[in-house]
């Protein structure tokens, strides 16, 4: 079993008090695989914070539904890598071109006219074939791919009937829309709870959880103009539109974000 992660000088070692639970958690699951990820959860937090019923539970719901929000205003319905150039700060699915197709957005969500998705199946790259044959079977058609693989393995329609009845535009979006709506109300959860943490920890943590929402809505907004500009689909009813248009998202620039490597500002793309 193998890990990696990243630690810094912070006196926590990862400068965000729910970035020590992954390390728990690693260090659990190493000793025993089969530990409940809740069980494990409930442990760190009666062990960092309080035993006190009235924190545990909530406290531990919000972790458990961390990396679903995370996934759904990020990367809904088996995207993947739509993150801006070299830095991966914030969202970039119009990322095209440089030396390798592969480290592009469009590459991965080749957005057209069409629909949206890689095809991975016979009339595609036909990586499908790397798997066991039931396996296979199961990811070479759209409806027994399971959704949340989806735009992983196929190039599928604006149209395309999702399970839910909506159409994949209109999944697509709501995705975007429950990962923000979760991380809000996170953030409602751990104000009420603000009497069982210290204040240097409560305020640390509330300010943390400001900054994820403001870039949840960011991610989504950003990714929501980007592929209307190919499906050319009203938003579903009562869904508010990106706070701005393509062209602002766009223009944005980050030369010295964490994790990149510090450059003029002329140069971000």
């Amino acid at each position: 079993m193998a890990g990696v992660s990243n630690i810094g000088s912070d006196r926590n070692w990862t400068g965000s008090h729910f970035d020590q639970a992954n390390w728990y958690a690693f260090g659990r699951m190493a000793w025993d695989p089969m530990s409940s990820s809740r069980n494990i959860a409930s442990d760190w937090v009666k062990m960092t914070f309080t035993s006190e019923p009235a924190f545990v539970e909530p406290v531990v719901d919000m972790m458990m539904g961390s990396r679903e929000a995370a996934v759904d205003y990020m990367t809904p319905l088996g995207l993947h890598h739509q993150m801006a150039r070299t830095s991966h700060y914030g969202p970039g699915p119009w990322v095209s071109g440089g030396s390798r197709a592969d480290w592009t957005s469009t590459y991965y969500n080749r957005a057209d006219a069409r629909g949206i998705g890689f095809d991975r199946t016979a009339t595609g790259s036909n990586a499908v074939e790397q798997y066991a044959r039931p396996v296979a079977n199961e990811l070479a058609a759209t409806k027994s791919t399971p959704e949340q693989f989806l735009l992983w393995f196929h190039h599928v329609p604006w149209d395309y009937r999702t399970k839910s009845g909506r159409t994949l535009w209109d999944e697509l979006v709501i995705h975007y829309s429950t990962g923000v709506q979760t991380v809000s109300g996170m953030r409602k959860t751990w104000t009420r709870l603000q009497s069982y943490v210290d204040p240097e920890r409560f305020t640390q943590i509330s300010a943390f959880l400001a900054i994820q929402e403001k870039e949840a809505k960011w991610w989504g907004d950003a990714s929501i103009a980007y592929f209307q500009t190919f499906s050319k689909r009203p938003l579903p009813a009562g869904l508010a539109p990106p706070e701005h248009d393509l062209k602002y998202y766009e223009s944005l620039c980050f030369p010295y974000a964490p994790g990149g490597a510090p450059r003029p500002a002329a140069t971000c793309d």
